[in-house]
């Protein structure tokens, strides 16, 4: 373990991405990675199941991503970066999905920014 990381699980909210979790989640990163590909985003659109398998993702992962879980797909170990590529897939703003990490509507968590009026 990386001595660095000693202790994050502690910190509330905190989700170490280091080699270990790149590793064990490379399928799901590389999948929602490719999705900067037209023809991906058309093929996770027109069948996404078929998308998924082929990019070699396990029964739990495909659930994730059916049901956009934001938050369990980080707690997984997806790279936030990559599932933002994803996100505009499934016309989310990154706005929208971090209300949704959060439990909230997007009114509810644009309240709590210092301009809740800038969408």
């Amino acid at each position: 373990m990386n001595p660095q990381l000693d202790g994050i699980e502690a910190i509330t909210g905190t989700y170490a991405f280091d080699l270990r979790v790149s590793n064990r989640t490379l399928k799901l990163n590389r999948f929602f990675w490719h999705m900067i590909r037209a023809e991906n985003r058309e093929t996770f659109l027109n069948d996404p199941v078929a998308a998924m398998t082929a990019a070699g993702l396990t029964v739990d992962e495909q659930a994730m991503v059916q049901a956009q879980d934001w938050l369990g797909l980080v707690r997984h170990g997806v790279n936030f970066f990559v599932l933002e590529k994803f996100a505009r897939v499934v016309r989310k703003t990154n706005l929208e999905v971090y209300a949704l990490m959060r439990g909230e509507t997007l009114d509810e968590f644009m309240a709590t920014r210092r301009v809740p009026t800038m969408r």
